[in-house]
């Protein structure tokens, strides 16, 4: 899965040891919705929909 820069910059404010569950769910919300990569608006839906801020 293809993550835009904007969307990794966003990746990075999470906690290092939490970031790649965080990366898998968010590829899986991206990849149930149908899309090839991630951006930084789709990163924000999809977090939300998780409940972070």
């Amino acid at each position: 899965m293809e993550w835009s820069a904007e969307a990794e910059t966003r990746l990075k404010e999470v906690p290092f040891f939490v970031r790649p569950v965080v990366r898998r769910r968010i590829e899986s919300l991206a990849t149930e919705a149908g899309l090839s990569a991630v951006s930084e608006a789709f990163y924000e839906q999809a977090k939300s929909q998780f409940g972070q801020k």
